[in-house]
């Protein structure tokens, strides 16, 4: 990067910051004509912005930003320092600055993998200020330098990390695909009979686990336990597995054993209340937090694997997110309201013939999760060749 040369980013492009008419809420329409209001829950991962979920009249026009396709859009708060494409226009809120390449020296490609790379981020970062939140202004954006290589060199490195972001974006349509394909089989086999149903403190044992105080420091058991931030749908992230003190009376009530159904207490959003995942035994010994709540199945008529696709299922999350309690804007599900879930019970010939096939395409998915991997750490190996 020596060689390019360096510019401060102001003085290429104009960077304005975003406006919020308020209250909100006056402003919402649904309205054709009603100007699409972008936020950052309009984002996914894709560099561009297609649509948004909220129109503003038009009037909140003149106490917003409005911008245009092709302007770049930068969040300067939370998630600071992320760069999104426009493909539409709208109006953005003081959560956004937009940068306007007016002068039409960047390949639009380009300039968002060097606002997506690491050194880009550590540029924003030392620059962010506040507490817990960072934020940006657009006059620190404006004096950050950027480099500014030839408009060739600029669309030759675009192309290459275009091609592995590409392959990326394929390998993640083919994780959503076999997920959906697993859902799809799912309704399929059970969701058309009137089958037997019980109440899943019928067919399960029901624990809570460990209550985490600073008295535990002081034991000299010290064992691993798994905790809300490990636990996600069908997916354990065991990262960070942390120790907790532990008395020996303890450990039988609060141990993990393979296949135990793993649901997510709560403090979360209504989508993340419940969350489920089975144990899969790679830690041992290992316990678990009081906010898990622990399923063991006692039946042999229970596969704990179709369980676990049940309780993903829209009507398993309808009877989870219909017996959550929402106190002060928090979703929490308890213990009693798990034990009174209810779970139909088809042939067990039936749920094991669906757990093959679900641990068939988790195999698969297992290899293109391993070929994402790779293009990931190659996509990060190419930007800190090409930005340093």
């Amino acid at each position: 990067m020596a060689k390019w040369r360096e510019v401060k980013m102001g003085d290429v492009c104009l960077i304005e910051r975003g406006g919020s008419p308020r209250p909100i809420d006056k402003y919402i329409t649904k309205e054709k004509n009603g100007i699409n209001w972008i936020k950052i829950g309009d984002t996914n991962e894709s560099m561009y912005i297609t649509s948004t979920a909220q129109k503003i009249i038009p009037e909140g026009m003149k106490k917003s930003r409005y911008v245009q396709p092709g302007d770049f859009l930068l969040s300067n708060s939370m998630s600071f320092g992320r760069p999104y494409i426009l493909a539409i226009d709208g109006c953005i809120h003081d959560g956004w600055l937009v940068l306007r390449d007016i002068n039409n020296v960047f390949d639009k490609h380009f300039l968002y993998y060097y606002l997506s790379a690491p050194i880009t981020y550590q540029k924003f970062k030392s620059l962010a200020v506040g507490g817990v939140v960072n934020n940006l202004n657009s006059e620190m954006v404006r004096n950050i330098k950027v480099a500014l290589p030839p408009m060739e060199e600029q669309q030759k490195i675009a192309a290459v990390l275009d091609k592995v972001s590409d392959l990326i974006a394929k390998r993640r349509q083919q994780l959503e695909k076999l997920d959906l394909l697993v859902k799809a089989r799912f309704v399929e086999m059970f969701g058309k009979e009137d089958w037997k149903i019980d109440s899943l403190s019928s067919v399960a044992i029901i624990t809570g686990g460990l209550t985490k105080n600073s008295n535990r420091n002081s034991f000299k058991l010290k064992l691993p336990y798994l905790r809300v931030a490990n636990v996600f749908f069908n997916k354990l992230d065991l990262n960070e597995v942390q120790y907790i003190g532990v008395k020996e009376n303890e450990i039988e009530k609060t141990l993990l054993k393979k296949d135990d159904l793993l649901f997510v207490e709560g403090n979360g959003s209504k989508e993340q209340i419940g969350r489920v995942a089975l144990w899969n035994g790679s830690i041992e010994p290992c316990l678990h937090q009081n906010h898990l709540i622990k399923a063991r199945f006692k039946l042999k008529e229970i596969n704990p694997l179709y369980a676990l696709f049940y309780f993903m299922s829209d009507e398993g999350r309808k009877q989870i997110i219909g017996k959550s309690v929402s106190t002060s804007g928090l979703n929490t599900l308890s213990i009693k309201k798990i034990e009174s879930l209810r779970i139909p019970i088809p042939e067990i010939t039936l749920q094991n013939e669906f757990a093959t096939f679900a641990k068939q395409t988790e195999k698969t998915k297992t290899s293109v999760k391993e070929s994402l991997e790779k293009l990931e750490t190659l996509k990060k190996a190419l930007m800190q060749e090409y930005f340093g």
